[in-house]
């Protein structure tokens, strides 16, 4: 299969606008489409000041930077979608959401274009069964920040073609991602072992076994990670972590229960950093008026 040079990416989020970046930096044309003009103008914002600090550091070159920036293009029209020969989806992790886009971007794409959804742990399979091309479908799953995270976890569907899991696993290397495999079971690998252990971090602030702040402690100090998992939950979205749970505990029974406290700070609203407050409190305080001059 011929090498895939025009890249669609739905949506403008973190994500998507994560992916894209990959894509242009390496060389690809990309097609951002968001039905908000302020979400894709937000997208272009933070692409170019990211490629702008690449410059600075160093690890882009000016004339390659501004190239890059050449090859995006936003677009408010999935009808534009015709010209992608990958079209990479990362929307709301909602399997009626994405199956509905799914649906409408197999009557729009070209017959040989790649749909491949970067979902974090809805099934492949499903999302293929309402395309006409099951072979064509593939997860390829990037990490939180895309340009940052250094893997790409690609699912195949019960269906997906030994030739398009080569393409797209070669699209993962061309865009600088270390990729492992995985077959299309709940919550794949990453989030199979990572959101149990999230929810259990919950689990042992809901039944006060110690502090948030010792929870992650423990886990920072104790097992070397970078970040505790209540504080990783704040990061990624406490809503995509229940709704991961939700496919889990789904799939596999009710070993994979979401933790009532999390259910309950996504019903509040509290979904991390993105909102301001999750587990923990991001709102910055009210700047203090200065004193006037005594007189």
């Amino acid at each position: 299969m011929a090498e895939r040079e025009v890249i669609g990416v739905v949506g403008g989020g973190q994500m998507g606008s994560g992916i894209a970046q990959l894509a242009i930096v390496a060389g690809l044309h990309v097609l951002l489409y968001d039905s908000d003009s302020e979400a894709l103008a937000r997208a272009t914002n933070s692409i170019s000041a990211s490629i702008s600090r690449l410059v600075a550091k160093g690890h882009l070159s000016q004339p390659a930077g501004d190239n890059a920036m050449k090859n995006l293009k936003c677009i408010q029209n999935l009808e534009e979608f015709r010209a992608a020969d990958v079209i990479i989806e990362a929307i709301v992790e909602s399997e009626d959401v994405k199956k509905k886009l799914f649906s409408e971007l197999d009557k729009i794409a070209k017959v040989s274009a790649i749909l491949a959804s970067n979902t974090s742990s809805i099934s492949i399979t499903r999302l293929a069964s309402v395309t006409t091309r099951p072979s064509q479908v593939i997860g390829m799953h990037f990490m939180n920040p895309p340009p940052i995270m250094k893997l790409s976890e690609i699912i195949r569907g019960a269906d997906t073609s030994d030739e398009v899991y080569v393409t797209i696993k070669s699209l993962a290397e061309r865009l600088g991602k270390t990729v492992i495999c995985s077959q299309d079971y709940p919550g794949f690998i990453v989030n199979r072992i990572l959101m149990p252990m999230i929810n259990e971090a919950f689990y042992t602030l809901y039944t006060g076994v110690a502090t948030k702040e010792d929870i992650d402690t423990g886990m920072k100090l104790g097992t070397n990670h970078p970040m505790g998992p209540l504080e990783l939950a704040d990061f990624i979205g406490l809503d995509v972590c229940l709704s991961i749970m939700k496919v889990l505990h789904e799939g596999l029974g009710d070993k994979y229960s979401p933790c009532p406290l999390l259910v309950q700070y996504v019903d509040a609203g509290r979904f991390g950093r993105k909102k301001g407050i999750g587990v923990y409190l991001y709102q910055k305080e009210p700047a203090k008026s200065k004193p006037s001059p005594s007189l």
